[in-house]
């Protein structure tokens, strides 16, 4: 059964000659790296790792039974092994891994150029990474893209990027890829839409099915036979015409394999769960007050309801979320199948929910004048956002009103007279959560939080599916005060955590690189703007971005910052989240489409109800579920890519306004900020001139013109080309720009 649903619904001179550059430097190539292992080696390793005891010779020798290697092969191996410590030999000569030896589970992905990263999902103990491994064409060995791998790290490079070699494959992994079907010839042929697949399958059974050719499909391919460029296979499904929208998404779901569907068990599981709202003895029944919930216009599963009270001291701030662990018991079908997919994920007009539609819109929703089952926090603030007191309960509510982002603006701070009078019961209560909001945001920035400025697209679909525009999507005041408010929220969880000194999953986010910051710095140096001396401390990059506001760098420095950040990640090590400048930090807030704030509820209410802590590995959780996070972040850029690239394809000769982004000896690459519209402009296509690269200074320099280009210049730009495969936009300048 389906369950993607709506959601919170002239005379040109040779390229080559275009551009000098200022420096000769060139990075040279790395030897050849002398940490690979042997397959044998590798495969002996493997081996150790799934084995449930220490190994005799003969046990590793009857599991090398088909691989062909003769008994001098493998002792060999075991002496290189032993030698380099990676493995021990007991008293009985039965051989089994050092403790110490550094290998990992993890999912492979693949770049088209033959290298890859391993996304880690099960470390050694007390041994976490802090990037992705590297994995070199070399060290590949058998593993394909999306394999789940054993690897084995052997260094770790200046930058904290871990070097690594695949020592087995644990689980193979997909076998169906979704392409676009070609007929050459005699050949009917699938190019698979993920690039990082290095082959073509050749159809041998289309099963009865037609595809029209440009058609997307999904194949089935036999990896263990065919020649290497060449995959035999069969068409299992037509999706339809490759540009359109579900064509798309179902491709974004075979290329990240999503799981979108729920199984028959999950179904009925859910069909028989309570649906009554009676009061429960240990709720506390929080009716009575003025709970409402501020979302987005198309939003279906309101998971967080607020309520602000004036106090003699300050506020009171309720922030109950829906309470999911309710109705999701741990183990359960439902709970697994969450587990699994970590998170929802949201593509423009439709959503792969983490929860079936009935506990998403229905059981865990806090709609409107209905009662619902929530956990609570109860914070109360004095005037200046400072907070006094902090307490937790499972509780009952009943929202008042669903109010939306828009509206929430209009009666704040345009003051509309005809939605004040039509809320005029709400007046009051939004004024107090507007001043809250207010205290809370100038105190949170007074400890250096940083205020990233970005600008997302907001798509509108046609009823037909096709996207009919794009657009920068609004935010608003209305945002900033339910964002306050879950900040406020989280901490306060992840503190609790921290002093009752329970095991507990957080929200870590660790302080840049230092070499990424400091070339950061030596950016913002060259733009002429007046920041102090840099300080790797979140205090120093919000002042960064306070200088650059409304300037014609504002743009470009939040997303260079965003790029310098390391990414936020889950974790057992609370580590503290230098974004925030927050020492406690958890995600509480979306149990419906966040299975680690489902975590986060199952701890609370066990501290809470002193019941003993479920056995779960926290270490092993949080490294699993920032896994399927990043995943579902880069299906959902993927897939909006896709739409903006459908998108241009119709608009080759239009024109628009970009902003220079970055600059290389080649090219010049521009963004469309209204869009969020990204490409390049080839040096060949900067006019008929010899182009200089300044690196130092991000800019190229036209020797017969004089024209500079530099990142921050608004140029026009007129749309190329368009290729959908690699999802790339090529631009020109615009005639009239160059006159």
């Amino acid at each position: 059964m389906g369950e993607i649903k709506n959601p919170k619904m002239s005379k040109k001179r040779k390229s080559s000659r275009h551009v000098k550059s200022h420096s000769s430097k060139r990075l040279s190539q790395s030897n050849k790296n002398d940490e690979k292992y042997s397959q044998v080696e590798n495969m002996a390793l493997g081996f150790f790792y799934t084995a449930d005891a220490p190994l005799s010779f003969a046990q590793l020798y009857s599991n090398f039974s088909q691989a062909r290697y003769s008994e001098d092969d493998i002792r060999a191996a075991l002496d290189t092994l032993l030698q380099a410590g990676l493995i021990v030999k007991d008293s009985k000569n039965h051989y089994k891994l050092h403790k110490n030896t550094s290998l990992y589970e993890g999912t492979l992905t693949l770049h088209p150029k033959g290298f890859g990263f391993v996304s880690v999902t099960k470390s050694p103990v007390n041994r976490p990474l802090k990037r992705d491994p590297f994995i070199s064409p070399g060290q590949m060995g058998e593993a394909h893209h999306g394999d789940t791998v054993l690897i084995r790290v052997f260094r770790i490079r200046a930058d904290d990027r871990p070097e690594s070699s695949v020592v087995k494959v644990l689980v193979p992994g997909t076998n169906r890829i979704g392409g676009i079907f070609r007929t050459e010839g005699r050949n009917r042929l699938v190019y698979p839409d993920d690039r990082r697949f290095p082959f073509t399958v050749r159809i041998k059974d289309a099963d009865g099915l037609q595809p029209k050719n440009g058609d997307a499909v999904i194949a089935q391919f036999d990896r263990a036979t065919g020649a290497a460029n060449f995959l035999p296979g069969k068409i299992i499904e037509i999706l339809g015409a490759a540009d359109d929208v579900d064509s798309q998404m179902r491709l974004v779901i075979e290329q990240f394999n999503l799981p979108w569907q729920f199984s028959d068990e999950i179904i009925a599981e859910t069909a028989g769960l309570d649906e009554s709202f009676m009061p429960e003895q240990d709720r506390e029944d929080l009716r009575t007050t003025n709970h409402i919930t501020i979302d987005g216009e198309s939003a279906q599963d309101f998971d967080d309801a607020i309520c602000v009270i004036k106090t003699r001291n300050g506020f009171r701030l309720f922030v109950s979320i829906a309470d999911v662990s309710h109705f999701v018991a741990p183990g359960s079908a439902i709970d697994r199948e969450a587990y699994n997919r970590g998170t929802s994920v949201y593509f423009p007009g439709r959503v792969i929910p983490m929860l079936p539609e009935k506990l998403s819109n229905n059981l865990c929703s806090l709609v409107p004048g209905e009662d619902r089952f929530t956990v609570s926090a109860i914070l109360d603030f004095d005037r200046l956002g400072t907070l006094l007191a902090k307490r937790f309960s499972r509780s009952i509510i009943c929202s008042r009103q669903r109010f939306t982002y828009t509206t929430v603006q209009k009666i704040l701070i345009d003051k509309d007279p005809v939605l004040r009078k039509e809320h005029k019961a709400f007046l009051t209560g939004l004024k107090w959560a507007e001043e809250l909001a207010t205290a809370l945001q100038d105190r949170r920035k007074k400890r250096g939080s940083i205020d990233f400025n970005l600008v997302e697209a907001e798509f509108t679909l046609a009823k037909s599916g096709k996207i009919e525009s794009i657009s920068r999507a609004e935010r608003n005041f209305a945002h900033q005060i339910i964002e306050e408010f879950m900040l406020a929220a989280n901490e306060a969880v992840a503190e609790f955590f921290t002093r009752q000194q329970i095991p507990a999953i957080y929200r870590v986010h660790e302080p840049p690189e230092l070499i990424k910051a400091e070339e950061f710095f030596d950016f913002i140096k060259t733009l002429g703007l007046p920041v102090a001396p840099f300080v790797n401390t979140p205090a120093w990059f919000a002042g960064v971005l306070e200088k650059c506001k409304e300037t014609k760098y504002e743009y470009i420095i939040n997303n260079l910052l965003l790029r310098s950040m390391q990414q936020a990640q889950y974790s057992a090590n609370n580590v503290g989240h230098f974004g925030l400048a927050a020492t406690d930090y958890t995600h509480f807030t979306s149990p419906i489409r966040r299975y680690p704030d489902l975590i986060v509820h199952r701890q609370l209410l066990q501290l809470l109800q002193k019941s003993p802590p479920r056995k779960l590995s926290l270490t092993e959780a949080a490294e699993f579920l920032s896994a399927r996070e990043r995943t579902a972040v880069m299906a959902e850029r993927d897939m909006n890519d896709r739409l903006k690239i459908g998108y241009m394809q119709h608009r080759i000769g239009e024109t628009f306004e970009a902003i220079i982004s970055g600059v290389t000896e080649n090219a010049l690459y521009v963004e469309i900020q209204d869009m969020c519209i990204s490409g390049s402009i080839p040096a060949e296509l900067l006019g008929d001139d010899y182009f200089l690269y300044d690196k130092k200074n991000y800019r190229l320099f036209g020797e017969i013109s004089a024209k500079t280009y530099q990142i921050g210049d608004l140029v026009q730009v007129t749309v190329v080309d368009v290729d959908i495969l690699s999802k790339k936009i090529l631009f020109a300048l615009a005639p009239t720009f160059m006159q």
